[in-house]
């Protein structure tokens, strides 16, 4: 494995866009000698020439031109992995897997903009059991059923009433609630990777017939379309008011606790002033 270090490509990059070894070091802030041996430690290291010089000009062998290319791609990517690591400050990433924080989402984002204006806020979808939390798409995830992975922590922020998604012209969209009994016998889609709704929510012997469904983009199309029912969180009837689909609480069933989620051995800077404002939006709203 060739050792090739980030202070040589840095330099291969800036003698290209300077046109001249004396510009490249000026940009570098070193010694035109330093610029030299650089460059010659970096091509034999490769063992190619990279550079053809003349007493007026530098420019790139055809290796060097492919290389220049590749050495631009690596800066940025160790670019883009530092501010990764160091905006913590900075950026803050929510992952959720069907809804944000439902009805209070909008609050969220403007009372987080303007009390915070310098830590740019966002809300990511991923539809995995962390949210987001464990691929590392996000920083702090909203999650409705238990994670049972040991490398995070969570905190209740709030709870959420059940309800059913129905077609419109189901028998029971008529009524303004439901009943679990009432539901025995349906078709229930669910998402089983992170959905809030099992087959255990009924008594045994009462249990709807479960279909699965992997998206909740996938799970209203179905129930549109009259093929069955959800039971799911409020804050879906919030996020995703559809044509073709009414909500209607579910009387009897307990509610869904709504739980932020970080990793526990690295917490993000603004894990408690997400918890103490997400606490009050469901406490107050």
């Amino acid at each position: 494995m060739h050792e090739i270090e980030l202070r040589q490509l840095r330099c291969l990059v800036a003698i290209v866009d300077e046109g001249t070894f004396t510009d490249a070091a000026i940009a570098l802030g070193v010694s035109q000698a330093a610029v030299s041996r650089t460059l010659a430690g970096l091509e034999r290291t490769l063992g190619v020439r990279l550079l053809r010089r003349t007493s007026r000009e530098v420019t790139p062998t055809a290796t060097g031109l492919r290389v220049v290319a590749q050495a631009r791609r690596v800066l940025a990517d160790v670019a883009d992995l530092v501010q990764e690591a160091t905006s913590g400050h900075t950026r803050l990433r929510i992952g959720y897997a069907w809804s944000a924080v439902g009805r209070h989402t909008v609050a969220f984002q403007r009372r987080w903009t303007a009390a915070h204006p310098g830590t740019d806020l966002h809300l990511v979808r991923v539809n995995t059991a962390s949210a987001g939390l464990g691929e590392g798409a996000c920083d702090l995830a909203v999650v409705r059923r238990p994670l049972e992975d040991r490398r995070f922590d969570t905190a209740l922020v709030g709870l959420e009433r059940r309800l059913c998604a129905l077609a419109t012209d189901d028998p029971l969209a008529r009524r303004r609630s439901v009943r679990l009994a009432d539901l025995t016998g349906r078709i229930l889609w669910v998402d089983r990777r992170t959905g809030t709704t099992t087959p255990e929510l009924w008594p045994p012997g009462s249990r709807p017939t479960v279909q699965e469904t992997h998206d909740v983009d996938d799970w209203l199309t179905v129930i549109a379309a009259g093929r069955g029912i959800g039971v799911t969180a409020e804050s879906t009837a919030h996020q995703y008011p559809r044509p073709g689909i009414v909500y209607r609480p579910v009387r009897d069933a307990e509610p869904v606790a709504v739980r932020l989620a970080w990793w526990r051995d690295d917490p993000h800077p603004a894990l408690e002033t997400v918890l103490e404002l997400l606490s009050e939006l469901y406490r107050t709203g």
